[in-house]
């Protein structure tokens, strides 16, 4: 097959600029050939390059006396005592799963799946973070129900519990899905496994299932926006296996074990390419590849196909050559492909052959760490439209226009096609807080989050990018953890347009200052850019994924109150309305500015709830919808109904942060009163749990009514009913 001529045209469809190419053709000292400038597109997009946004991740905090390996690895490293760490990070697979729902959400799994166990670590949790447009397009309830079954379908037949994460819906999303997946996995401190190839002359390894023709393109398409052409970006969508994923998880732990493996990359974005040459990048070295040796499902492959398929299920590894046998003999035991496909080579070279022929001869460095890096231009946000006169709405039609809506809604639908008991070690499961995974044969637990609030990063990106990690800290806490880590995965439009380059720069200050502030150092991560659909960006969505420590796990604090306990607020409520749930379900409006952080109080507020959790017999944080969902859902989750004293529309609704709800006893609430005094925390009773009926106010309703409503709008909302 004869190389197409590459043409002006060509390098576009690469996702290349003009200069970029002359930057390519300055670097070679000639025209690159087809395959070269697959090559070169694969490594210089946005979602391997981080071209975009590398000057300002540099700027978050990722070390602390916990942190055992920061950014820049498959996942980050977190020690959690005795000799053990948690490994984790959180991905986004959005472009995809637009395109093909199931397989582009199935896959996202089982990207974040390899992340971590190619760490060394086997996996214990997930998540996910998903953000749909308005339920009424006709293309989101399709796209739910095929996000949900792909994510379940992996996972599920993976066999790891899904144990947290939430579900958005905005018209801003109609164009643009976000799955955003989370995995997270244990292993010993010292046995942890990195990329970075080292030594002269040692094996590459292909590990896994076969490659195909499916996801060629696929880092490409993750960077550029949609348009009227999106249907023929279907064959860049991957196809998952999750049974291949387990024979390959238990065959890579194994042959972890034998002291065979030197490096090892999980073959994601960009596949053969990205893994090589990010091998090779970081221990100096290049790399040969003989690409007759890969194992191939499909015939006839050009080099161009092989080099960016980004088939699933597969590894790549640097090998002792000693332990060649032996490391063959696991991977045949397990029904897996094995083959040596190259070896590492002292030149700065990436050396791609096919039969005798050259495909590829490359200055290896040039495509990984001297990739593209830009200063792009960045506008402040706009500053949001003022708050309204707000109508006279009773406080529970207001609590009615929230827990009938979609966003906030039970999702019990969503969690209940997900396995979130397998391994047996899952403590809290979905729906009542931060999700909890014993670490096996011990009484320590982690505890798992997922947080943003779109809305308040586009009023306010700074403000809304600390709400995000201060929300995912008060989440961790209100079970009795202690925040430990982060990972990040910021969502965002294009970022060569100064207003949604603003959005980034803001958030990520902000994100930086709050995890400064809270001791939540970024470990891992993962940008999203060019979300956007014929010029209409999504909602900036820097979703914070959170790990929390529960030291013993009779430390946990509660999520379910006893009929005659009361309810108490930790924080002081001003009522701030901006921005709020309540503004955009009952009234449809967006105005106001994100309710401000402040991580002092933030810290003090959290500090006071752990080192008094003997005291409350359960808690949970306040966000979207204020005091009177918070109520609600901790009432409706124990079958009981609750009294609220108050009778102020802002109050009951209103989303200041730094508040928790607890529920306690009489005598709990005397000694929790006395601590909060020496404290200087604000804390009040607001009202009582227990009763059929739920009052806000002088309004009242049936827990029965409210309860039905509550759990049957989500599936309605979509067609599921």
């Amino acid at each position: 097959m004869t190389d197409p001529v590459i043409t002006s045209e060509l390098i576009a469809a690469h996702g290349l600029t003009e200069d970029e190419y002359a930057r390519i053709l300055q670097i070679l000292n000639r025209a690159p050939n087809f395959t070269e400038l697959g090559i070169f597109s694969a490594m210089w997009n946005e979602h391997c390059s981080y071209k975009s946004s590398k000057k300002w991740l540099r700027t978050l905090p990722t070390s602390g006396p916990q942190v055992i390996c920061g950014p820049g690895e498959n996942a980050g490293v977190v020690a959690i005592g005795d000799g053990q760490a948690v490994v984790f990070k959180m991905e986004s697979h959005n472009h995809p799963s637009y395109i093909e729902p199931y397989q582009g959400a199935a896959t996202g799994v089982g990207g974040i799946l390899r992340d971590v166990f190619t760490m060394g670590a086997r996996p214990i949790a997930a998540m996910n973070a998903l953000s749909f447009g308005d339920p009424k397009h006709p293309r989101t309830p399709h796209l739910v129900r095929g996000v949900v079954e792909g994510i379940g379908g992996y996972g599920n037949a993976f066999g790891v519990p899904t144990v947290g994460g939430e579900v958005r819906f905005h018209p801003a999303y109609n164009g643009n899905c976000l799955v955003n997946a989370f995995a997270a996995g244990l292993a010993d401190a010292d046995a942890i496994f990195y990329s970075a190839a080292s030594g002269v002359g040692m094996p590459v390894v292909y590990l896994g299932a076969k490659t195909g023709r499916d996801g060629v393109g696929g880092a490409t398409m993750a960077s550029a926006e949609f348009d009227d052409t999106i249907e023929e970006k279907r064959p860049t969508v991957q196809v998952g296996d999750p049974f291949t994923e387990k024979r390959l998880l238990e065959a890579c732990l194994e042959l972890m074990a034998t002291g065979a493996v030197i490096s090892i990359q999980d073959m994601g974005a960009a596949g053969l390419t990205c893994s090589a040459v990010e091998m090779g990048d970081k221990g100096g070295l290049g790399i040969r590849l003989q690409l007759d040796d890969v194992p191939q499902r499909e015939a006839a492959m050009t080099a161009y196909e092989m080099m960016l398929s980004e088939s699933q299920e597969r590894m790549l590894m640097v090998l002792r050559p000693e332990k060649e046998a032996l490391a063959r003999e696991i991977f045949e035991k397990w029904d897996l492909d094995f083959a040596i496909v190259g070896e590492t080579i002292a030149e700065d070279r990436f050396l791609i052959l096919q039969g005798d022929v050259v495909k590829a001869d490359l200055p290896l460095s040039k495509l990984s760490s001297t990739a593209p890096e830009y200063d792009r231009p960045w506008a402040e946000a706009p500053t949001p439209p003022p708050l309204p006169d707000i109508p006279e709405l009773s406080p529970m039609d207001g609590l009615r226009a929230l827990i009938g809506a979609s966003s906030y809604a039970h999702k019990g639908w969503v969690w209940e096609q997900y396995d979130t008991q397998v391994m047996a070690d899952t403590i809290r499961t979905p729906g009542l807080g931060a999700g909890i995974v014993r670490v096996h044969g011990t009484s320590k637990a982690l505890a798992f989050t997922s947080d943003v609030t779109p809305r308040y990063v586009r009023a306010n990106p700074f403000e809304g990018g600390k709400q995000a990690v201060a929300e995912a800290y008060r989440n961790l806490v209100a079970v009795g953890a202690r925040p430990l880590a982060t990972t990040d995965n910021l969502n965002f439009g294009n970022p060569e347009k100064p207003e949604i380059m603003g959005q980034l720069v803001g958030a990520i200050k902000g994100i930086g200052a709050a995890c400064a502030a809270l001791d939540m150092p970024i470990v891992s991560g993962n940008v999203s850019l060019y979300n956007e659909t014929d010029g209409q960006p999504i909602l900036p969505t820097p979703t914070i994924g959170a790990v929390g420590l529960i030291d013993d796990i009779n430390q946990i604090i509660g999520s379910l109150p006893q009929a005659g306990e009361l309810a108490l607020l930790i924080g002081e409520t001003h009522g701030h309305l901006g921005q709020s749930a309540l503004l955009v379900e009952a009234f449809g409006v967006e105005a106001g500015n994100a309710p401000p952080v402040d991580l002092e109080r933030e810290r003090l507020n959290g500090e006071f709830l752990r080192d008094n959790r003997m005291l409350v017999t359960a808690a949970t944080d306040l966000s979207d919808g204020g005091l009177a969902l918070a109520a609600f859902e901790m009432a409706e989750a124990a079958g009981l109904g609750v009294t609220l004293d108050a009778v102020d529309i802002s109050t009951l609704f209103g989303e200041d942060q730094a508040r928790y709800l607890v529920a306690a006893s009489f005598d709990q609430a005397e000694a929790l009163m006395v601590a909060a005094g020496q404290a200087s925390v604000a804390l009040a009773v607001v009202g009582k749990f227990g009763g059929d009926t739920v009052q806000l106010g002088p309004d009242k309703a049936p827990l029965a009514e409210l309860s039905a409503l509550y759990r049957t709008a989500f599936a309605a909302a979509i067609g599921s009913a």
